[in-house]
């Protein structure tokens, strides 16, 4: 809660390069009760980037959550995850890995390099609007996210 008793927004990095995926999670996002800022990468080098505040994302937010992706051009999810998990100042942010891929070896790799969770994007529409609601009222509602300035 901020000083004034209103809830601050929630700020969530989206690592995503389906643009259907990205435009969907948006609809869900934006008809939700929750306050979100909600920011679009679609590369991992782009994420880590964000995240680090560097080029272009010099003046970038602190970032409270990561819904990354694991398939994704010129850096993988993977390697985005394990970059974070290994980076002092980055490993506390909560990562969620929303893929496509259901294949055990990247479920394994995914909490072996520490991901908050692992969800699997269904290919029907409903099914998906209603896993990011799910998400987002775990993770926003529910959750006590970590202080900024990790």
């Amino acid at each position: 809660m901020s000083s004034s008793g209103l809830a601050a927004p929630v700020s969530i990095l989206l690592a995503e390069d389906s643009e259907s995926d990205i435009d969907l999670l948006k609809e869900v996002m934006e008809e939700s009760k929750i306050l979100n800022d909600l920011h679009v990468v679609t590369d991992g080098v782009a994420a880590m980037e964000f995240l680090r505040r560097r080029g272009r994302y010099r003046d970038a937010p602190d970032v409270d959550v990561v819904l990354l992706d694991l398939n994704m051009p010129k850096k993988s999810g993977i390697e985005v995850l394990k970059e974070v998990k290994d980076d002092k100042s980055l490993r506390s942010i909560p990562v969620v890995v929303l893929t496509s891929s259901k294949a055990e070896e990247d479920i394994l790799k995914s909490y072996q390099l520490h991901a908050n969770c692992y969800v699997t994007k269904p290919l029907d529409v409903d099914q998906f609007a209603k896993i990011v609601k799910a998400i987002e009222t775990f993770w926003f509602s529910v959750v006590k996210l970590p202080p900024h300035g990790r």
